[in-house]
């Protein structure tokens, strides 16, 4: 399982000890403050956390997806009554982005 947000990295430690127990790997590249942080702390620091780039694309691709969906003001703000008719401009977005229009 890998969790695919960077709630992985920020945060308390016990965090990422929770995570790294349940054997959750981060997907994201650590953040270079943090580099230098636990590079300074020297062998107290810890291990840096794992990074797999191929995973870290599929990321980026779903977010940029989600991002273009939410420049639909119906899908950012829910505002439809319905789960059927949100759903189906969700459709019609996804359609409508996947076409290039």
């Amino acid at each position: 399982m890998e969790v695919l947000h960077q709630v992985a990295l920020e945060g308390p430690p016990r965090r990422r000890s929770h995570l790294r127990r349940r054997q959750i790997r981060a997907v994201i590249p650590q953040p270079s403050d943090q580099i230098g942080h636990r590079l300074r702390r020297g062998s107290q620091g810890g291990r840096p956390p794992g990074f797999d780039a191929e995973a870290y694309k599929q990321r980026n691709t779903v977010e940029r997806c989600i991002n273009r969906l939410k420049q639909w003001r119906g899908l950012a703000t829910r505002t439809d009554e319905l789960a059927i008719a949100h759903q189906a401009a969700l459709h019609l977005a996804a359609i409508l982005i996947w076409t290039g229009r």
